[in-house]
């Protein structure tokens, strides 16, 4: 009769370490500051202000352990990406704001912890994607210091925004 316990007790747990979910944990930000001297350029770089910006973001997130870090394919985004991305040693991943979330990233950043840069316009809806409902609200061109923050545990999605200046 142990023995069946035994055994019926190993078979239990081996199932519930098996069935547990993994946690992912999304980290998204808007790109720095940029510069908007001349209006025509849809592709600016950082200014001053967002360089600073940039290296406040390294000291802010210097303690999590990211597993990628993904930008889109715009200069402001990539020199934001690349601050953290070179603290961390990672590489600098793309990925199409008008294809976020697709099944593709979502098998490919499962279980780990990602940063996002992203715009105005494409950082909220990213995480109302991620979500699965309309949370949060576009931002205002001059919002560049939030911070959403998204685990995904199995069905559960929990977030917080931190308002970082």
């Amino acid at each position: 009769m142990k023995k069946i316990i035994l055994i019926i007790a190993v078979l239990f747990s081996s199932f519930t370490v098996f069935s547990q979910d993994e946690t992912t944990t999304y980290y998204l930000i808007r790109h720095a500051e940029k510069v908007k001297t001349d209006t025509t350029d849809k592709d600016p770089t950082l200014n001053n202000e967002g360089i600073k910006r940039s290296e406040n973001w390294v000291k802010i997130l210097s303690d999590v352990s990211f597993d990628a870090v993904y930008s889109t394919d715009y200069k402001r985004t990539k020199q934001t990406a690349k601050f953290i991305a070179d603290s961390k040693e990672l590489p600098i991943l793309g990925y199409n704001p008008r294809n976020m979330f697709d099944d593709a990233f979502k098998y490919n950043t499962k279980g780990k912890t990602i940063l996002i840069v992203g715009h105005s316009n494409t950082t909220p809806s990213f995480a109302n994607k991620i979500l699965g409902t309309e949370k949060y609200p576009q931002i205002d061109e001059t919002n560049n210091g939030n911070l959403y923050i998204i685990t995904v545990i199995g069905d559960k999605k929990t977030s917080t925004l931190l308002k970082i200046n």
